[in-house]
């Protein structure tokens, strides 16, 4: 990798992890418009890194609550902290399950440029749809174990490239009169343990692998990761109450449109 890859990327995955708009779909551009070879797996373990530790910071106080919530409800001590936290749990059982189950097959069918183009139109269509709601005004507390294990099956659709987990989630929330804070938060949160897990399983496949890690681009990109994931999720829900998810379908729909022209030009 040279540098500029290693910055490029890492915004990238910074950007992209969090919004409405894939990053599959982010990730495969600079190597079909420059060129570039894979970046490697010791990479792709490092910027989850930089991801989950910025959206662990940046809801730390709802992240300690939570936690706390869940160890005192193990004692029989029950509060709306501890509920969200089994729902979460919940929620992330059939994304793992699916994933478990399907991986190997995604990696060989699911990644062609013309998949991810069509499920970045789809998936953006659904977005711009869910978003349209008039009654969408419901808080996170009013979740449910219904209403969590349906945005985590939504969540499990995420393993197709160019569907976009945070998308998908909040599509689905939507949908179920969520309001667009709640949306938001709830994919997040949902995005700690999935993002935990697919960061883990990349580690053991670092660690049983032979390969020569240049540790400089790895840390790098967890710092520039990290930083551009904290600022985008703080901008992200801001002004997501003033302008809704309009601009992101209208991006959605362009980057699809250019994926497919990408798709015709070169086979």
């Amino acid at each position: 990798m040279e540098w500029i890859q290693v910055i490029v990327l890492a915004v990238i995955q910074g950007l992209t992890e969090f919004l409405p708009v894939s990053s599959s779909a982010h990730l495969i551009l600079p190597s079909q418009l420059l060129g570039w070879q894979d970046q490697g797996l010791a990479f792709d373990v490092g910027v989850h890194v930089g991801t989950i530790v910025a959206v662990v910071a940046y809801f730390r106080h709802d992240v300690l609550n939570m936690l706390i919530a869940f160890f005192q409800s193990l004692t029989g001590k029950r509060s709306d902290d501890g509920r969200l936290a089994w729902l979460i749990i919940a929620a992330t059982i059939p994304a793992l399950a699916f994933g478990l189950l399907l991986n190997d097959m995604i990696d060989l069918y699911g990644r062609s440029i013309l998949v991810i183009a069509g499920t970045t139109l789809i998936f953006g269509a659904l977005l711009w749809i869910a978003d349209r709601r008039e009654n969408a005004q419901k808080p996170i507390t009013d979740l449910t174990l219904k209403s969590g294990l349906a945005i985590g099956f939504a969540q499990a659709l995420a393993l197709i490239p160019g569907t976009s987990r945070s998308g998908v989630t909040m599509t689905a929330a939507l949908m179920m009169g969520f309001s667009r804070d709640a949306s938001a938060r709830f994919s997040f949160f949902l995005s700690i343990p999935i993002i935990l897990a697919a960061g883990s399983y990349k580690g053991l496949e670092l660690v049983s692998s032979d390969l020569i890690v240049r540790w400089d681009m790895v840390i790098s990109g967890i710092i520039i990761s990290g930083l551009v994931a904290i600022a985008c999720i703080h901008v992200f829900l801001i002004w997501l109450e003033k302008v809704g998810m309009l601009p992101f379908v209208i991006y959605r729909f362009i980057l699809g449109v250019l994926l497919i022209a990408i798709y015709a030009t070169t086979g």
